[in-house]
Order: structure tokens, then C-alpha cells, then sequence
């Protein structure tokens, strides 16, 4: 969608303490060309009217009595910024939307959202990785819910699913990312510039586009599929964890990080391998494989035009407390340095705290720009931290952009002891005020699903957010 916006900057962030996601939303997007490539093309205005909207899933909550059958929610922003009041709670017994809430499908466990039909109003992506089909138990699927003037509905959802190879826990769905990885033309790349669907499950890698015609939204599977197996490092196996798209080589396509984690006898060792995207599917090249994970969030840190990654490091070999490394974009067609830029722990200067065993700061990473300088600040989880007398209550630091990457600058930690964060539970959405000089405790509040009308008992609201 192409988004307008006022000359200064106005920002929010979101902050989930514990429950799984860390994620900055601005409250209007700045106009951008679609489709999406890079970070700055954030298609999330589902209704169309300029300002962007945020998706929220809450794949534990109970949905009909059947437990950890989870929902997603939409919150539509306005000028006024991100309210609780205008939204739309969309579940499996939603009339419309294919299937029915059943115990464990963990719908909204992953979320991501970009125009799959080319219509200008942005799609949404829902993955429900705990789903059964033809009686096998966590196979997974998805399912699409197209936007329109009056935003989201369940009335003309679309149905996603491996249907070359059902699987009992495959997990399809598990992590999902909507972006321009190729064209759905080789031939002819530029006719029809659609985003395209990255589908996880535990070992592969799936690719689906919305075929022309036929209003657009015939989802089908493409001919690329990639098997964990691929991305193992020597003499372990491997298992899919996580995707961020960024454009890492200043091309006109999306490329992809995929991010999992080492399985046997060397088991939770970290790994990230970068995807290029191409014209053709089948062309996507090797960007090169870097250390650590599995959280990683892309963003151009230095300003450069080009975006960069940033890769947590809390798997088995990470440093005590876990830590970031930021892997800087050449600046040509070759992508992402193969050294990290820099590397960060709670013991680096001026970090706020101290490293301790079982942090896992690092877990969760998101980024948007805070303070209005053109540059995406970083939003770092750690939800093992100890907060007071409170074991593994959690917290989120922000470390602010600069033209070097990250700078210890202004840097600032919150959690829920600090007198102007409100509640003590989990589950909950934060919304923090943006500033010139970043973000600001005062000022801050927060909902969960109750006050949007939906469940709230152990929903596990805020584990996934697209913003």
C-alpha cells in the first residue's frame, strides 16, 4: 500500500514482555513505492487509508472451548495514532474463514502481511502450525485474508497448505515473511510487481504466489522448495526457525534470511543463511551463511540505502547472557559483509545492566525508527531476565541508529518495574510515545485481548505482531 505522511515523525513502540515478540510500529508510514523489498516498505495498511495497522496474534488463547486454538486482531490507525477501538478479531469460527477452532491449532502464531494481489490494499498471512489435516497431527497450514476499503474479513479468506506433501509435524506455518522475491513472470518481471509468500515449517522452506487473474487471489505453490537438510551445517542436522526479508545487495528483489537451529548429537547451535532474490524462483542465490540465531530483524542501521541484519546470538555457544551481531550491507550486488560490523552484549559500554546466565538477551529483536533521524533504532528482548525479586520477568532495551550502525547513545532499558510502565502480567501489548531523543517511559499504556473484546486467558496476546 502507499502510505502518506506528516513531515515529523510520530512513532510508538510495541512491547510484548514475555510474550515472544518485540516489534516498533510507527503510527503513519511514510509514502513508499510498493511492493515490498526493503525495511522502509512496510505494507501493512489493510483498509487503505494511508495509515498503517497493526496485526496481533494470540495463538494460545481459547477460541469455543477448544483451547490453544488462538486468533489474530487488527487494529486499524488514524491520524490520532493506534487506538483499541476500530478493529477486527478474525479466528477459525469466524463465518468465512476455512476449518474450525480446534484445541492446540495455535492460529496466529506467526503473522506477516504485503499486497499478494497487486490491488493496493494490503494482505494478510496467518500461519496455524498446530492445525491437523487428513488425520495427521500438527501438519500446519495458513491462511490469507485479502484487504479492502473496509479492511479485513474472513468472508473471502484463502486456505495455504503443503499440499505437495502432508506431513504429521511439519509445523507449516510456523514462521512466515510476505515480499518481492521474484516475479511470477520470469519473463516478464516488471508486469506484475505482487508480493510473494515464504512459508516455514520445521524442514523446509516453501515459496507461494497469488496468480494473476481471478481477482488475484488463487494462491498457488511455486516450484522452489528448500530442505532444512540444505542449510545444515557439516555433521548435524537442522530445523527451521525463523525468516526477515531486506534488500541486501541494492537489487529491485526482496532477499530472505532464514534462520534455525542445529539438531542432534550437536544440538542448539545457531545458524542464518541469506537468500537473494531474483527474477526467477528457481535463481534465488546464496547470500552467504552467518553464525547465531535464531531471532534476526533486517534494517538499513547506517543509512546507507542498502539494509543490514542483525543476528541474536543466545543458542548453545553464545556468549553468557546472549548477545547481537550486526552484519553491515557491501553497498554493491554482493550483499552482506561475511564479518559482523559489530557485536553487542549487556556488558558492552553503556548497554544498561549486566550479562547473567539465562538472559537470552537477543531472543527477541524488532526495528523502526524512534527518533525520527532516518535511521531504524533496535529493539532487543531478553525475556530471561530478572526483574527485581522476579525471575525470568523480562525486558527490552533500544539501542538507537547512527551512521556507524548502532551506538551506545541514548541507549535505555524497560520493564515492568519502572514506575511508569503499567501492569505486572504478561500477554499484554506496551505502547511506549516516540521522541526526537528515542522513546519515553511516561506516557505509556497498554491493552491485552480483553479490551479488544476477545479472549484473554492465557492467549499468550503479542507472540507474534506485524506492524
Amino acid at each position: 500500500m502507499r502510505h502518506t505522511r506528516s513531515a515529523v515523525v510520530t512513532a510508538a513502540v510495541l512491547l510484548v514482555l514475555g510474550g515472544g515478540a518485540v516489534v516498533t510500529a510507527p503510527a503513519a508510514e511514510a509514502a513508499v513505492p510498493f511492493p515490498s523489498i526493503g525495511w522502509q516498505q512496510r505494507n501493512c495498511d489493510f483498509d487503505g487509508d494511508g495509515y498503517d495497522d497493526v496485526l496481533t496474534g494470540a495463538p494460545g488463547a481459547t477460541v469455543g472451548g477448544a483451547a490453544r486454538a488462538g486468533y489474530v486482531s487488527v487494529q486499524y490507525s488514524s491520524s490520532g495514532g493506534l487506538s483499541t477501538t476500530r478493529r477486527t478479531v478474525l479466528h477459525q469460527n469466524v463465518s468465512g474463514v476455512p476449518g474450525g477452532a480446534e484445541s492446540g491449532d495455535g492460529f496466529g502464531r506467526a503473522v506477516a502481511s504485503g499486497d499478494l494481489d497487486d490491488d493496493g490494499y494490503d494482505d494478510v498471512v496467518v500461519g496455524i502450525p498446530g492445525e491437523d489435516l487428513a488425520g495427521l497431527s500438527d501438519t500446519g497450514a495458513a491462511t490469507v485474508f485479502w484487504g479492502s476499503p473496509d479492511g479485513l474479513r474472513g468472508t473471502d479468506s484463502t486456505w495455504l497448505e503443503n499440499g505437495d506433501a502432508l506431513r504429521a509435524g511439519a509445523h507449516f506455518g510456523r514462521a512466515i515473511e510476505a515480499a518481492r522475491y521474484f516475479a511470477p513472470d520470469p519473463a516478464r518481471p516488471d508486469a506484475d510487481p505482487r508480493d510473494s509468500i515464504a512459508v516455514l515449517e520445521d524442514d523446509a522452506l516453501l515459496f507461494f504466489t497469488a496468480s494473476p487473474g481471478e481477482a488475484g487471489r488463487r494462491v498457488t505453490m511455486s516450484h522452489l522448495s528448500v530442505e532444512a537438510r540444505d542449510f545444515a551445517p557439516a555433521g548435524t542436522g537442522f530445523a527451521f526457525r525463523g525468516l526477515s526479508h531486506g534488500n541486501y545487495n541494492e537489487d529491485p528483489w526482496a532477499d530472505l534470511a532464514v534462520s534455525g537451529v542445529t539438531t542432534g548429537e550437536r544440538a542448539g547451535t545457531g545458524s542464518v543463511r541469506v537468500l537473494h532474490g531474483a527474477p526467477d524462483v528457481e535463481d534465488m542465490g546464496d547470500g552467504g551463511t552467518f553464525p547465531g540465531g535464531p531471532a534476526i530483524v533486517s534494517g538499513d542501521w547506517d543509512g546507507t540505502g542498502q539494509d543490514d541484519l542483525v543476528v541474536g546470538d543466545t543458542g548453545t555457544g553464545s556468549p553468557k547472557g546472549g548477545g547481537i551481531a550486526l552484519y553491515l550491507g557491501r553497498g554493491d550486488l554482493s550483499g552482506l559483509e561475511p564479518e559482523p560490523a559489530q557485536y553487542w552484549t549487556q556488558d558492552s559500554v553503556g548497554v544498561p545492566g549486566v550479562a547473567e546466565t539465562g538472559d537470552q538477551w537477543g531472543a527477541d529483536l524488532s526495528a523502526g525508527d524512534t527518533d525520527g533521524d532516518g535511521h531504524p533504532d533496535l529493539a532487543v528482548g531478553a525475556p530471561g531476565e530478572d526483574v527485581g525479586s522476579v525471575s525470568d520477568a523480562g525486558a527490552v532495551w533500544v539501542l538507537r541508529g547512527d551512521r556507524g550502525g548502532l551506538t551506545h547513545v541514548g541507549a535505555k532499558s524497560f520493564d515492568q518495574q519502572h514506575a511508569d510502565i503499567p501492569g505486572v502480567n504478561d500477554g499484554f501489548v506496551w505502547v511506549l510515545p516516540a521522541s526526537s531523543s528515542g522513546l519515553t517511559a511516561a506516557g505509556t499504556w497498554n491493552y491485552g485481548g480483553a479490551r479488544l473484546g476477545a479472549p484473554a486467558a492465557d492467549a499468550r496476546f503479542g507472540a507474534a505482531i506485524d506492524e
